[in-house]
């Protein structure tokens, strides 16, 4: 299968503070992968790594069998996407023409809207359900709102390796559920992957398949979710008790 993602022997730091050695991960089509580990572990700094935006200590980076240093910008942003933690900033345009900024990586005239991107644009909204927002100004939308919004020109982009971090922020219960199925349904419709950098272990354990976990100590464990979440290895990572119960076919973590 294809790998949209192959990290080879990497090793990342931040200042004199060593986050991980010798990281190497395949992301393959159609894999969901969970990027787990308490403040300051490295998650956002892995994927900001993963799209050219920090330095590597060691190590390569390579999307879609091509390295990232020799990968033009605009073929990069046509293969990957990026939800950034802090979300979009509050632009001077309406929710529509944020989501078509999602479309820059494919189209062929800067002057035209191309009626199909138009629609991929829509559809976005639609899965998001900001389809009666379209014509609002992006500053009159609430936190949650704006980070469906992103979300939604995300999604409008198409992307093969789908880097999110934290996405639930600002997401209500309801809303963090839908975006699961939201996601599951484009994956599979798109034949994409995805690396989830989150804190709520929960719900990486619920939709990803596999598991990167920093421990804080320039080490991590990796594996299927399975192998990866167990009671001990959390609570190694996170510097405190960690345990679980099993309710139907699902095991929920909590702090004790």
């Amino acid at each position: 299968m294809m790998a949209y993602l192959e990290l080879k022997a990497l090793t990342l730091r931040i200042g004199d503070r060593l986050l991980f050695t010798d990281l190497n991960l395949s992301v393959l089509e159609n894999e969901r992968w969970g990027l787990l580990g308490k403040n300051g572990a490295g998650k956002t700094t892995l994927l900001h790594s993963i799209i050219g935006l920090r330095p590597v200590e060691s190590g390569s980076i390579v999307i879609n069998g091509k390295n990232i240093n020799d990968t033009p910008r605009q073929e990069l942003a046509s293969i990957v996407g990026i939800l950034f933690q802090e979300g979009i900033s509050v632009l001077p345009a309406t929710v529509i023409e944020t989501v078509m900024l999602g479309r820059h990586p494919h189209v062929q005239s800067l002057l035209i809207d191309d009626p199909a991107d138009i629609e991929i644009a829509t559809n976005a909204l639609q899965d998001l359900d900001l389809e009666d927002f379209a014509d609002r100004q992006v500053d009159t939308l609430s936190g949650g709102e704006r980070q469906r919004l992103a979300l939604a020109m995300l999604i409008a982009q198409t992307p093969k390796l789908f880097l999110l971090d934290e996405p639930s922020n600002h997401l209500d219960v309801a809303f963090q559920v839908k975006l699961l199925s939201v996601l599951e349904k484009r994956l599979n419709e798109q034949s994409a992957s995805l690396l989830m950098a989150t804190h709520d272990i929960n719900l990486a354990a619920r939709f990803c398949d596999k598991i990167i976990l920093l421990t804080g100590k320039s080490s991590y464990v990796i594996g299927t979710r399975d192998d990866v979440l167990t009671e001990e290895n959390l609570s190694t990572a996170y510097d405190c008790p960690i345990r679980s119960i099993t309710g139907e076919d699902r095991k929920l973590f909590y702090p004790a």
